[in-house]
């Protein structure tokens, strides 16, 4: 079981945190009490292999000392429950402006002490923690995606690309551009099999189509260059922290080209271990190319 303890900073960007490792399949839990912590992790221990991965958050809000922490990390360890802190920090002065943003009042804002002092007292309270912590992240120049690329990056495990899922369509340009579309290519340059009167009737899935689609060099140096040009986009998109690609392939009527290159990209990406799913928007249409 991977059991991670989340803690750090009030608005350097928890709640953002836990919503991606939630994404990633972690069983997150928000403000738990830490006697609560060893409790649940022997539930999650004794089960069936539901909670295999586990993200709990503490923080300030359970009281400015950690003893109880530290306590419970010590019965983890008693437990042989292998556990990780990850720690999120900010800069005073990326904080403040979140708190304005946001117009909420930080956890230590009480008594007439000022924000910037709250964080200061924070930060001192915190520093057990962070020295404990195998994880850092300061998230003062980190978009949402960055921070999201960064989770992935140490907890998406062996495969992250596998968290990013890959969506490949053929279209016919004479029916308009997938709106939805990120990437888009126009193989409307190849050879059309609706010239050749046994074809016409056939689509892109079909062996012969794909046989005389696939027969020319054209065919072949574009999907040599394409898997290249994807081979460095696509490891830079999981990076930034893209859940959802689009990759559109089109041809005049979207029966025959688009169809059989949409469906070897389909192929070869799952193959790199992408979650790929395949659709072919306009091969059911009476059309040319």
């Amino acid at each position: 079981m991977e059991f991670l303890i989340v803690s750090g900073l009030s608005g350097a960007g928890k709640s953002k945190a836990v919503s991606v490792l939630e994404d990633m399949g972690f069983y997150c839990v928000d403000n738990l009490p830490a006697p609560l912590i060893g409790r649940l992790a022997e539930q999650c221990l004794a089960g069936s292999g539901r909670y295999e991965r586990v993200a709990v958050v503490n923080d300030i809000r359970g009281g400015q000392t950690f003893d109880s922490l530290f306590a419970a990390l010590d019965e983890l360890a008693r437990m042989r429950c292998p556990y990780e802190i990850l720690f999120i920090e900010a800069s005073t002065e990326t904080i403040i402006n979140r708190f304005k943003e946001t117009r909420r009042s930080h956890p230590l804002c009480r008594g007439g002490c000022s924000l910037e002092q709250a964080i200061a007292k924070e930060r001192t309270a915190m520093e057990p923690v962070r020295r404990q912590a195998r994880y850092i992240i300061d998230t003062s120049a980190l978009s949402t995606a960055k921070l999201r690329g960064e989770l992935l990056r140490l907890f998406g495990g062996e495969n992250p690309q596998a968290e990013m899922s890959v969506s490949v369509t053929s279209f016919g340009y004479k029916y308009g551009l997938p709106l939805e579309a990120d990437l888009v290519f126009d193989v409307r340059f190849l050879p059309n099999p609706y010239y050749i009167a046994q074809l016409r009737g056939q689509t892109g899935l079909d062996a012969e189509v794909d046989e005389f689609v696939f027969q020319y060099r054209q065919t072949l140096e574009f999907m040599n260059k394409l898997e290249d040009l994807l081979a460095f986009l696509l490891p830079h998109y999981v990076e930034e922290g893209k859940t959802a690609l689009v990759i559109a392939v089109g041809c005049t009527g979207g029966r025959h080209r688009s169809v059989a290159i949409a469906h070897h990209l389909a192929g070869l990406l799952g193959k790199k271990g992408y979650q790929v799913s395949e659709t072919h928007r306009d091969i059911s249409r009476v059309s040319y190319g």
